[in-house]
């Protein structure tokens, strides 16, 4: 049996309807399709920095925090000691797949900063 995330090159991920800023060292991965939805996931080697949800009825939202509407996505914002973080986005579409839903993984310190920030550059196309 393979792996269960395969990684997308450059002729598919430009496919998508999205795209993200890929920082050097990381994988876009796709490896849980439903029967009308993908999930793929930003990963460093085998450690997921940030899922991204693309069909017609997502889980938004999945953490608690403060909704807030920017640049025409929904967000998340979550107020820690250390600040508030950006934990999820929702973009809502007029066609397949409706919504695009990106949040990021459970991480700590410098690497939960570059997942929001991969998190943040996901934008429609």
């Amino acid at each position: 049996m393979g792996p269960a995330y395969r990684p997308l090159d450059a002729t598919a991920r430009a496919a998508l309807p999205f795209r993200l800023d890929l920082p050097e060292g990381f994988d876009l991965d796709t490896g849980r399709p439903g029967p009308d939805f993908t999930i793929y996931s930003v990963r460093r080697g085998t450690t997921p920095f940030v899922m991204i949800y693309a069909g017609p009825a997502s889980q938004f939202p999945i953490y608690d925090g403060q909704l807030a509407e920017v640049a025409g996505r929904a967000s998340v914002v979550v107020t820690e000691a250390d600040g508030r973080h950006a934990m999820e986005h929702l973009f809502q579409r007029a066609t397949a797949p409706r919504e695009i839903h990106v949040w990021v993984a459970s991480l700590e310190g410098a690497d939960r900063a570059l997942a929001e920030r991969i998190a943040q550059s996901v934008d429609l196309r």
